[in-house]
């Protein structure tokens, strides 16, 4: 099983600020992720690219999400 990394870009900056994601839900621009080891988290924003080579999701957003990477 591959589970995702999510990435997010302000601006020209990115961080990535989730691993092991399982499950994403997008409900207009709050993407909530999901994954076996953190609770649910929110991020606003919109995803602008998946590569499923590398499993990694891009989200932009106006600001960094107050969480950090697993």
């Amino acid at each position: 099983m591959c589970q995702a990394k999510i990435w997010v870009k302000v601006g020209e900056e990115m961080k990535e600020i989730a691993r092991d994601v399982t499950q994403l839900e997008i409900s207009g621009d709050r993407i909530t992720i999901k994954s076996f080891f953190e609770p649910p988290r929110v991020v606003i924003g919109k995803i602008s690219a998946i590569d499923f080579l590398k499993a990694k999701v891009i989200i932009e957003a106006n600001e960094f999400p107050e969480f950090s990477s697993g």
